[in-house]
C-alpha cells in the first residue's frame, strides 16, 4: 500500500500507478456531480465550460447559500455541508464521463459495478472511497466553491470546488481490474460456505 499527495489535474500514468488499497489525497480542484447533472450532460446533450480532462469528480449534491460574490466567495455561494452520495445509481454514467470529458477520478461511496470497472480499466480511471457519514468533516476540506455550471440545476449543478488536503481517499477500484468490493463479496461467500458447512447445512 502507498500513499499519493496529488494536485489535479493528473495524467492516466499517474492513475495507473494506483492500485486497491492505496490512499490519495487531493490539492487544486474537485468537480462535484450528481444524478441530475449526468443525465443533462449525457442523456440530454448538455455541455459544460468547464475542462473535467485529468479532474476527480465527486458524487455530491452539496447544501450551499446563496452570498454575494467576493474574494472568500467567487462564485456566489457559501459551503454549508457538502457531503457524498452513493455512487450506484449513477453507475451507467462512469464509461462516457471517462471516454467523453477525460475525468481520471471518481469519488463516492458505496462502490460501483462492473461497467465502471471495466472503464477505469480502459480509460484508465480510478474509484475512490469516502466512509458514509463524515460530510462534516469533508467540508472542511473545501476551501472555496470557485465556480458553478448547469446551475438550473441547483443542488444539483456542476460544481467547481478549490480544496486542499482532500483526503486520505481510500482506492476501491483500480485501472488494473481489481476491486475491493469483489475481494469482499468474495470473502463473504467463502465464510458462508464455511459457516453453512459447519452446521452440516449444504451451500447453494
Amino acid at each position: 500500500m502507498a500513499h499519493y499527495n496529488w494536485t489535479t489535474p493528473v495524467s492516466e500514468a499517474q492513475i495507473r500507478q494506483l492500485r486497491i488499497n492505496d490512499t490519495v489525497t487531493l490539492q487544486g480542484t474537485l468537480f462535484g456531480i450528481r444524478d441530475a447533472t449526468l443525465i443533462n450532460m449525457f442523456d440530454r446533450g448538455r455541455t459544460t465550460k468547464f475542462d473535467l480532462n485529468g479532474h476527480a469528480v465527486i458524487h455530491t449534491a452539496p447544501n450551499v447559500k446563496k452570498v454575494p460574490v467576493s474574494p472568500e466567495f467567487p462564485a456566489g455561494y457559501a459551503s454549508i455541508c457538502i457531503g457524498t452520495t452513493t455512487s450506484d445509481r449513477m453507475e451507467r454514467f462512469t464509461q462516457p464521463l471517462l471516454k467523453e470529458t477525460g475525468v481520471r477520478m471518481v469519488i463516492g461511496k458505496g462502490g460501483m459495478r462492473e461497467g465502471s470497472q471495466a472503464a477505469f480499466q480502459e480509460f484508465g480511471g480510478v474509484y475512490l472511497v469516502i466512509s458514509g457519514g463524515v460530510a462534516a468533516l469533508e467540508t472542511t476540506w473545501i476551501e472555496a466553491i470557485e465556480d458553478v455550471d448547469l446551475d438550473d440545476l441547483n443542488p444539483e449543478s456542476l460544481w467547481k470546488f478549490r480544496v486542499k488536503d482532500f483526503g486520505p481517499l481510500l482506492v476501491g477500484m483500480d485501472s488494473h481490474g481489481d476491486s475491493l468490493y469483489n475481494e469482499v463479496k468474495r470473502d463473504a461467500q467463502s465464510r458462508r460456505a464455511q459457516v453453512l458447512a459447519s452446521l452440516g447445512v449444504p451451500s447453494t
